[in-house]
């Protein structure tokens, strides 16, 4: 048999099958952030998947980045997620649900009255974000936060991970890449920090393994996973050495004795990300690399105690597993419905799997 359709024990989660639903923002929650049933079925739709990393979710009103994206600050919060997490959980499935806190990445138009932006160091990101209420905007300038509001919000993961297990999820992932918090402090372009917090890449990693330590302390460490993508420079970062710094990232994060490490591959070919991975944090990885069915099996022989995880397949078919293991041809997803309310492009994909 395939070892796409093998199990894999990752920490404290028992995969059914080494395929992963990777976790993909969607604009689907209410605007206060709280996911509704319309969540529950697209996360239930795709419960086949070995696991599913749930989208990334704010553990406070200050990280959110995006207009109707989901927290799990809240009591309503905590409410609309359980429905999500039944729902999976009655189909067999595994679900965790990624903390992605956005730092600089923001705008006021989409956090509540009087919330405003923080970083590692006062400086912009370039670009602009969508919202609803004055359509693209730019970046807010972010106030740089003091040692102790840095160790607050260490502690924000911590509950966040707390509330995403009382909301029925099987562990939590942060999300360390694609310029938000984690990745801010990170990396040398956007961290100028002179505390402990900043300087040298042992100092910038500390932010995101507090994190996971803290996190660790509070659902157990089996239950923690963390996503990097060494080499990325999305939303205006930048780092003096990528390699190095994750790689030491890398390295206080296995002390921990997480789950998994979910680590795409790196956008730089000189730079393996994957072989950075398993030197630096061991064979407990999950690969992102833009996967299909034809390459599939092939990665898996070559990284062994893996599971590849996979994003736009999952969109246009919630079936994907099924699809895989029978040989089917895939359906296309509609770009112009990512990120627009409602079922259409969303729930509105064909689903042979057994309900």
């Amino acid at each position: 048999m395939s070892l796409l359709f093998e199990p894999l024990v990752l920490g404290e989660l028992r995969l059914a099958n080494r395929i992963v639903m990777a976790p993909m923002t969607r604009n689907r929650a209410d605007p206060d952030g709280v996911p509704g049933e319309l969540m529950a079925e697209y996360y239930a739709q795709r419960s086949e998947a070995g696991l599913i990393v749930a989208e990334g979710t704010w553990p406070s009103a200050v990280g959110q980045s995006y207009c109707r994206q989901p927290g799990i600050a809240s009591a309503a919060h905590i409410a609309g997620w359980k429905r999500v997490t039944d729902a999976v959980h009655a189909r067999g499935g595994l679900i965790v649900l990624q903390i992605m806190h956005g730092g600089r990445i923001g705008s006021h138009h989409i956090k509540p009255a009087g919330i405003e932006s923080v970083a590692p160091s006062a400086l912009q990101a370039a670009g602009e974000v969508m919202t609803d209420s004055v359509g693209m905007q730019p970046y807010d300038m972010p106030r740089a936060l003091t040692t102790a509001e840095v160790r607050a919000v260490v502690q924000e993961h911590a509950q966040a991970a707390l509330n995403a297990r009382e909301a029925g999820f099987d562990g939590v992932e942060l999300h360390g890449t694609s310029g938000y918090l984690p990745m801010q402090f990170l990396s040398s372009g956007t961290n100028l920090r002179t505390d402990e917090y900043g300087g040298a890449a042992s100092k910038r990693a500390r932010f995101a393994f507090e994190c996971l330590r803290e996190m660790a302390a509070a659902i157990g460490a089996g239950r923690v996973g963390l996503r990097l993508n060494p080499g990325n420079t999305y939303n205006d970062t930048s780092d003096e050495d990528s390699a190095a710094t994750h790689a030491e990232l890398m390295r206080q994060a296995a002390t921990l004795d997480l789950a998994y490490l979910h680590v795409m591959r790196a956008p730089l070919p000189e730079l393996d990300a994957f072989a950075l991975a398993r030197s630096h944090f061991g064979e407990r990885l999950i690969l992102n690399d833009g996967f299909d069915p034809g390459n599939a099996e092939q990665a898996l022989q070559s990284h062994p105690g893996a599971a590849l995880s996979f994003a736009r397949h999952f969109i246009g078919n919630p079936d994907l597993v099924s699809r895989m293991r029978l040989g089917q041809p895939l359906t296309r997803f509609d770009r112009k419905t990512l990120y627009t309310p409602g079922a259409a492009g969303y729930t509105s994909y064909p689903n042979s799997a057994p309900a």
